[in-house]
């Protein structure tokens, strides 16, 4: 079932490790908000924030942005931030980015809500399939344009709870 293709626990430690250690010298002095995007973010979110040494504020965004598995619709919020961002630094946190299609849209939406300033920390930059050029600024692993699951990342409904990332064969239309 798998191809190979695999993160290691330690290797996601010692990785998120200097990621906190990276957004806490760019916001020395600040309360960022972290906003993890559901469902997949959450496992890293929760990783990224207990490594953490600085004070932060933590919100979640629900997104929908597929009609059906493989056609991009409309992005449809399904859970919105809870407070008001205005004025505060947002670091949007995210489990992967792929095309880019709905890290745009997320970010335009939250631009309109005039945040002080916004960042982008993804888990997992598929950058060979993107579309829509996006920028991140803290990125865990650049990652293969293969299927993906563990550490918050599943394939229908499935392998989200592993402590590590593995690439899988999905079934092709």
């Amino acid at each position: 079932m798998s191809s190979g293709f695999t993160i290691s626990k330690e290797e996601i430690a010692k990785r998120v490790s200097e990621l906190a250690r990276e957004i806490e010298r760019d916001y020395r002095g600040k309360k960022p908000l972290l906003i993890g995007v559901l469902n997949g973010a959450f496992v890293f979110m929760a990783d990224l924030c207990r490594e953490l040494s600085m004070d932060v504020e933590i919100d979640f965004i629900g997104v929908s942005s597929y009609e059906d598995r493989d056609t991009p619709g409309a992005l449809k919020l399904t859970k919105d931030v809870s407070a008001s961002i205005e004025g505060k630094d947002v670091i949007i946190v995210e489990d992967i980015v792929d095309t880019g299609r709905t890290l745009s849209r997320i970010l335009e939406y939250l631009r309109s809500k005039k945040p002080r300033s916004i960042a982008v920390c993804a888990f997992l930059d598929k950058s060979g399939r993107r579309e829509v050029p996006v920028k991140i600024d803290y990125v865990g692993f650049t990652v293969p344009n293969e299927f993906l699951v563990g550490y918050g990342l599943d394939y229908a409904g499935q392998g989200r709870h592993l402590a590590y990332v593995k690439s899988v064969k999905t079934k092709e239309k």
